[in-house]
């Protein structure tokens, strides 16, 4: 029996075709106004690079919208989940990934936080003209490899051209759909004191390799972003503990954003201690010389989650067996004072504030 897109298996990779001439057979060498023309030029554009790079049964339909059959969905849990993300990083390459991974990823990890198991994507695509072909080939092929590699499909989408100088280059949003498997209750609102904090690894490297990328400073130091999906190592972590108290995955506005969130939205005061939160050397040293603090900067691969203390231990244990979570540790404690706080033990015995910034340390990071 052939199987459908709704038969995988959750952290299953869906099967990606390898590469192919798209490039080759694309006629124009650059974006123009005529690829959002909705007439040949767009279509050609659809089907040469996006349906063939994305290639799977709900896209191939060529619909307005991908149908997806309600009784595969019901076999799999009892909840939907649902979300959208828009990227405009810059640039659209980088250490590590690119604006492709990162829409793929970043997508997936807004379901995963919530414990779903993500099933499918969209792609909606903002494209400037004079716009490379080459580039956006580029960047189609990492989120088909990403997609593939995560088990998800890209199964519909959009395409606009704006004129030159309108936008920079490419942006990309994507919406996901995934499916709750159990009875979770994940919520910033479920913060208890006793609790404890948990991230699963070096937090900000993607906000330095970004930073370095743009080639704006001179430091020699090499940081790769983090950008990886998240939803099997969630999944490990609902096997050892299915009750979850908070999760989120630590994008813009870093831990500290997150952590705050959670401390206002519990009415509750979260304690870090400083000499206990993974950082990269090298991501050390860039912010000590940028005036930076890690605590404020970019994730994608980063998740904190505030669990019972009596399960701590066997959730970082679990976490620490796979690849995105070898580096997980226990950062914190939920107290009850003083409430909606966040407060760290620095290194030097003191004890600081980690309020909420009022903007971002760094644009256009995601």
């Amino acid at each position: 029996m052939t199987r459908t897109l709704l038969d995988r298996k959750p952290g299953e990779s869906s099967e990606a075709k390898p590469p192919t001439q798209w490039l080759d057979r694309m006629r124009d060498k650059h974006i123009t106004m005529a690829h959002g023309s909705g007439g040949k030029a767009m279509r050609e554009l659809i089907e040469r690079l996006f349906v063939e790079a994305f290639d799977n049964p709900l896209l191939a339909a060529m619909e307005d919208q991908a149908v997806v059959p309600l009784e595969g969905l019901r076999q799999q849990g009892t909840k939907l989940a649902f979300t959208t993300d828009s990227y405009v990083v810059n640039p659209l390459f980088f250490p590590g990934g690119s604006i492709g991974e990162l829409a793929v990823h970043g997508t997936i990890n807004d379901l995963a936080v919530s414990g779903a198991t993500p099933l499918f994507l969209s792609c909606g695509m903002i494209l400037e003209e004079g716009l490379s072909i080459d580039t956006l080939g580029q960047v189609v092929s990492r989120m088909r490899e990403a997609a593939a590699l995560a088990g998800v499909s890209i199964v519909t989408g959009d395409t606009k051209v704006v004129e030159r100088g309108a936008a920079d280059k490419l942006f990309v949003n994507t919406a996901g759909i995934g499916i709750i498997q159990r009875d979770v209750a994940i919520s910033a609102r479920r913060a208890c004191p006793g609790d404890v904090v948990i991230t699963n690894g070096n937090i900000g490297d993607h906000g330095v390799a970004i930073l370095l990328a743009r080639n704006e400073l001179a430091l020699e130091s090499t940081v790769e972003s983090d950008t990886q999906p998240l939803h099997d190592l969630v999944r490990l972590m609902l096997e050892v503990c299915p009750d979850i108290h908070c999760l989120r995955d630590a994008t813009r506005g870093g831990v500290a954003t997150v952590l705050n969130e959670f401390a206002a939205a519990s009415q509750v005061a979260i304690h870090l201690v400083e000499a206990a939160i993974p950082v990269r050397e090298s991501v050390r040293g860039a912010c000590e010389i940028l005036g930076l603090d890690p605590l404020y900067l970019a994730n994608e691969g980063k998740l904190v989650a505030i669990v019972p203390r009596e399960q701590a231990d066997s959730i970082v244990d679990a976490m620490r067996t796979h690849p995105a979570g070898r580096d997980s540790a226990i950062i914190g404690e939920v107290k009850e004072t003083p409430n909606g706080a966040v407060l760290m033990a620095t290194a030097f015995g003191g004890l600081r504030v980690v309020d909420t910034l009022v903007g971002d340390q760094l644009p256009r990071i995601c």
